[in-house]
C-alpha cells in the first residue's frame, strides 16, 4: 500500500474527527505539541478509522507515536 494513500486517509479522519484544518496536518507534525492531541484523542483517532476503514486496528500501532509520519510508518503494515 502506498504511504500517500495512509497518510491521505489519516488526515481525512483526523479533520473529521478533531475539526483540524487540512493544511494544518502535515508528516512532521508533532501530535501532542502541534496538534494538540493527547491519548485520549489518539483512542478516538483510532475508533474513527476503523470504522472508516470498516476494519479493526491494533491500538499498539500508536503506542509510540509522536509524529504524523510515525502514525503513516505504524499504520502502513496493517493497511490492506
Amino acid at each position: 500500500m502506498d504511504k500517500n494513500i495512509v497518510y491521505s486517509t489519516l488526515r481525512e479522519v483526523m479533520c473529521s474527527e478533531f475539526k483540524l484544518d487540512a493544511d494544518s496536518i502535515s508528516p512532521e507534525k508533532l501530535l501532542e505539541d502541534d496538534l494538540d492531541l493527547d491519548s485520549l484523542d489518539l483512542v478516538d483517532l483510532l475508533m474513527g478509522l476503523e470504522d472508516h476503514l470498516d476494519k479493526r486496528i491494533d491500538p499498539d500501532v500508536f503506542k509510540d507515536a509522536r509524529f504524523v509520519q510515525d502514525l503513516v510508518d505504524s499504520l502502513l503494515p496493517h493497511w490492506k
